[in-house]
């Protein structure tokens, strides 16, 4: 396990930047000691930003690499990285924000929501936090995560719902939404690391994930809505519509779904779904009567957050590679899950392909990474998403990391055990 001074300086980085992670409560207190708009004020606000910490600190490491081995040399090193993720991230997260991808969502889970036989505000929440993530295995995890999260939002964050409730949602959220993206091989990051390699289908996945994924998602929905159950009671509350807001007709849905779609085949060619997104801003402004501020701000600042995650986590290859390399197949699997909490899952699967590992070895690797994928913000590339979208509704704006960690236990153990105890179909 030799590594270059380089290496552990990004390691020493990467261990701050994720201590950082859990300060973002503390520096948003300090932040409302300052005057209004003063400097103190916005300098703290922005170490507050969960989005800007991976991006604060690769900025320091890449310093630091230029002063070591040289300008031509750091920017080598940038240029070698794939961005592709960040981008892709951000492209579907402005996409699936639009008003008329979360208008259909949220109608279709209004409707799939009468079908259970529980009060209607208790399952709409069940609906949301099942289907919501599920339909990940097919328009990817970041969509998912950007229309559950939006609809969380509207119809349960932004109403007068205990913090014990939105920490128990947003923790169910994160683990639903990283375990829920294995009924396909091409939604879930951790899953298109290994894939390919390792000649993982549709077929595959299904039977050996996707079921025990589904399983634990409808598990822990039902789990937290029955422990919520005093909070959830009553009729679900449709909002009036405004009148002076236009419909959205099905034409532009529908050309809304095409380019989604087209942004999803192409998720792996970013020079294609870049320009897709380019001819996309340009029909929404063509369209404007019937859409809503696309989030580019909110979408730019989650792929920029995993765009530090990449510079910063690539170095850790050389103590993360031969860790997982070592461990048996029980280990690998308790041991990935906790790895996950750490590190971007993603990252977890590519270093273990890269690996001579057995058949139930890389069982256990991706179903680690996907079950620990709930655990912390950068667990998971779609959790800043969710993130970046909840925080305004929590107190001080921010989210606490323990917070998280605490919510996600019980979704956590009931994946463990699905993933750990079910039989291959």
């Amino acid at each position: 396990m030799n590594a270059s001074n380089l290496e552990i300086c990004a390691t020493v980085i990467f261990f701050l930047a994720i201590i950082h992670t859990f300060l973002v409560s503390k520096f948003a207190k300090i932040a409302h000691s300052y005057p209004d708009g003063s400097i103190g004020e916005n300098f703290f606000h922005y170490l507050a930003e969960i989005e800007a910490v991976f991006g604060i600190w690769s900025l320091l490491f890449l310093v630091i690499m230029i002063f070591q081995i040289g300008y031509p040399e750091s920017i080598h090193y940038v240029e070698s990285l794939n961005f592709t993720e960040p981008a892709f991230v951000f492209v579907i997260m402005a996409m699936a924000a639009t008003k008329p991808v979360v208008n259909l969502a949220e109608n279709l889970i209004i409707k799939a929501s009468k079908l259970i036989p529980l009060p209607g505000k208790m399952a709409f929440f069940l609906t949301v936090m099942v289907l919501g993530p599920l339909v990940g295995s097919f328009i990817t995890e970041p969509a998912a995560m950007t229309v559950t999260a939006l609809i969380l939002l509207k119809y349960f964050f932004s109403k007068n719902m205990s913090s014990k409730f939105k920490y128990a949602a947003i923790g169910l959220l994160f683990v639903n939404v990283s375990i829920g993206g294995t009924l396909s091989h091409f939604a879930a990051p951790p899953v298109l690391m290994v894939a390919g390699k390792w000649g993982w289908g549709f077929g595959h996945m299904f039977t050996h994930f996707g079921y025990k994924g589904a399983l634990a998602c409808i598990t822990s929905a039902l789990l937290i809505t029955f422990y919520f159950r005093k909070e959830l009671t009553g009729p679900l509350k449709i909002e009036a519509k405004d009148p002076k807001v236009m419909n959205v007709p099905i034409w532009a849905t529908v050309i809304h779904l095409v380019f989604l779609a087209l942004v999803v085949i192409t998720a792996h060619h970013m020079v294609i779904f870049i320009g897709l997104f380019l001819f996309f801003l340009g029909f929404t402004s063509v369209t404007k009567e019937f859409q809503e501020s696309i989030k580019i701000k909110e979408s730019l600042m989650v792929g920029f957050f995993l765009a530090g995650l990449i510079i910063l986590g690539t170095p850790q290859k050389w103590w993360l590679q031969p860790l997982i390399a070592n461990l048996s197949d029980t280990v690998l699997f308790f041991g990935t899950t906790g790895l996950t909490a750490l590190t971007d899952n993603a990252a977890l699967t590519y270093l273990g392909s890269l690996v001579e590992l057995t058949d139930s070895a890389k069982y256990y690797l991706l179903a680690g990474a996907v079950t620990g994928g709930g655990l912390t913000v950068i667990a998971n590339a779609p959790n800043p998403a969710g993130y970046g979208i909840l925080k305004a509704s929590f107190e001080e704006g921010s989210i606490s990391p323990l917070g998280i960690l605490k919510g996600a236990l019980i979704p956590t153990i009931v994946a463990i055990l699905c993933f750990g105890l079910l039989p291959t179909l």
